[in-house]
């Protein structure tokens, strides 16, 4: 006999959207940002389903050798 698993989405929700939940990945993508060097940046945005941080590059030099070497790919460790 198989198991059925209700899952409770609400609840999902309301884990995805805890201030501790975003202070974490916030954390996390400032430590790639910072592995990446200078140029990249990140934004944050207010949780509705879920929380979210990116890192940006916001200057040419690092959108060119983040191009050429994958930078914000190479760093994602960083953010273990």
């Amino acid at each position: 006999m198989a198991m059925k698993i209700k899952w409770n989405r609400g609840a999902f929700r309301e884990l995805r959207t805890q201030p501790k939940v975003q202070a974490d990945i916030v954390e996390r993508a400032e430590r790639i940002a910072e592995a990446c060097g200078p140029g990249f940046e990140v934004r944050a945005s207010e949780p509705r389903n879920r929380a979210r941080a990116v890192v940006l590059t916001v200057e040419p030099a690092a959108m060119v050798r983040n191009a050429r070497a994958h930078t914000l790919v190479s760093n994602l460790d960083a953010g273990r």
